[in-house]
């Protein structure tokens, strides 16, 4: 385990004690979140306390980008928590008799187990791990606030625990959510179950509790109806570094790039359907027959990371001109946008997803080729985007002719134009949104909100 030492300067500020798994320099979709929660209650004079897991934890997983940490506020401290999933384990000199001999059995015995110390199959067995740090941390410096970002959602755990021994209040980031399934749209588990219990403990104790959207948020105010107050929308958004594309210009017979920037989780199914209609549209349209789409972003997760049907797929695809770029560095993703002339979103679920990434392509002024539900929360944030193709679910012929009309978008789009679909997204910068929410729990919690203090670089 490592951690800060006790800042000198630490004084009666506030303390927030902030369990955030997958904090930089995790390379999951969750960490611009995180990254600027923590700097937005440090800017406000809170001493800041993260609780994480070690970098090699991520290794295995999601992976790590180091220039995430770049702009984590250097008031911040840090503790990561010596914790990882055994499940991704590959090598099997590690692996224990019984996992070698029936792996299966193996794997069905570590879920049963997590889940009798947490409702959580995969991470339920760190609830004591988190628990201990919560309070060693409480003692050493008192925790004036302590507030979960879920997923995982044992996560929960400790802050209830602070809550229950010591009086120390807590707030819930849900952001997707626990007891609604945000792919398919349904109720996640019964009101009878032990997950339930713990999400109602939750809600019922919390001073507030986030979600990314108003769908999700109305999901809880209806569950709880006597809690509803507690529910606030806090919506995701964009860095504005992303976004700050380089001058280009682009001339008139170089060939188009369109661009798929973000992990490739989405299902098989859709791959192949995205693919078909590209195919489709090169055959329809010479401006994407000359084109190219390059994907960049993980390729799945964990041990099948870069190794799987979806690769498989894609770099079958070669000579259609699809093109496999591998991860981005965040320090480096206006330039990757920069290099692009269309982009393609392409999200799974309904009117309970939203996708981070799509306040990011908004703001980018490329033409946007979008593959999800009409029905979607993407959907109702880019509608009357100027450069948006709209939402086409499955259906690969108004697919294919996205693609034309993307392409042919991003040669005739006006200076106008573009201007307006950057200030459609505009309104979703980051901090944008994040600094009133922290604010009000900064109010809520300490009765003021103190002077932002700006952060000294180390």
């Amino acid at each position: 385990m490592s951690t800060a030492e006790p800042r000198p300067e630490a004084g009666d500020r506030p303390h927030l004690l902030y369990f955030a798994i997958g904090f930089p320099p995790a390379a999951k979709s969750c960490v611009f979140r995180m990254r600027e929660t923590a700097n937005q209650f440090a800017s406000l004079g809170w001493r800041v306390t993260v609780v994480t897991i070690e970098d090699e934890g991520w290794l295995g997983d999601c992976g790590i980008d180091p220039t995430l940490s770049a702009s984590v506020d250097p008031r911040i401290d840090i503790v990561k928590l010596p914790l990882s999933r055994d499940d991704l384990e590959t090598d099997l000199r590690r692996f224990s008799r019984e996992r070698a001999i029936d792996p299966k059995l193996w794997h069905r015995i570590m879920r049963e187990r997590a889940s009798e110390i947490f409702p959580d199959p995969v991470f339920g067995g760190w609830r004591y791990d988190l628990e201990e740090a919560a309070l060693r941390i409480h003692r050493e410096n008192p925790v004036t606030l302590s507030l979960a970002s879920c997923v995982p959602y044992v996560q929960l755990a400790p802050v209830r625990r602070l809550y229950e021994d010591c009086g120390v209040p807590y707030a819930v980031d849900f952001r997707d959510g626990w007891s609604i399934d945000v792919v398919d749209d349904v109720e996640a588990f019964p009101r009878d179950s032990e997950a339930a219990k713990w999400e109602e403990r939750a809600i019922a104790d919390a001073v507030s509790f986030w979600c990314v959207n108003d769908p999700i948020a109305e999901h809880y105010r209806n569950r709880y109806p006597e809690h509803r107050s507690r529910v606030h929308v806090v919506r995701n958004g964009y860095d504005a570094d992303s976004v700050d594309l380089p001058t280009r210009q682009r001339s008139a017979d170089e060939p188009l790039v369109f661009g798929h920037l973000g992990t490739v989780s989405f299902s098989v199914r859709l791959l192949e359907k995205v693919l078909e209609a590209w195919n489709a549209a090169r055959a329809r349209d010479p401006l994407v027959a000359s084109a190219t789409l390059e994907v960049r972003g993980h390729i799945g997760y964990g041990a099948n990371r870069g190794a799987n049907q979806h690769m498989e797929l894609l770099r079958g695809a070669a000579d259609d001109g699809v093109v496999v770029g591998g991860p981005v560095p965040k320090a480096e993703v206006s330039q990757v946008y920069g290099g692009w002339d269309a982009l393609l979103l392409v999200i799974l679920g309904g009117r309970h997803m939203t996708s981070g990434k799509v306040y990011e392509y908004m703001s980018t002024g490329l033409p946007i080729v979008s593959m999800h539900e009409r029905e979607h929360d993407a959907s109702h944030l880019l509608d009357g985007h100027p450069l948006w193709t709209g939402a086409h679910g499955l259906d690969v012929e108004k697919l294919t002719d996205s693609f034309c009309r993307a392409a042919h978008l991003a040669v005739s789009a006006t200076d106008e134009q573009r201007r307006a679909a950057r200030a459609h997204g505009a309104a979703y910068e980051r901090g944008t949104l994040m600094r009133p929410a922290v604010r009000a729990l900064t109010e809520l919690v300490t009765g003021a909100v103190p002077e932002i203090k700006e952060k000294v670089e180390s």
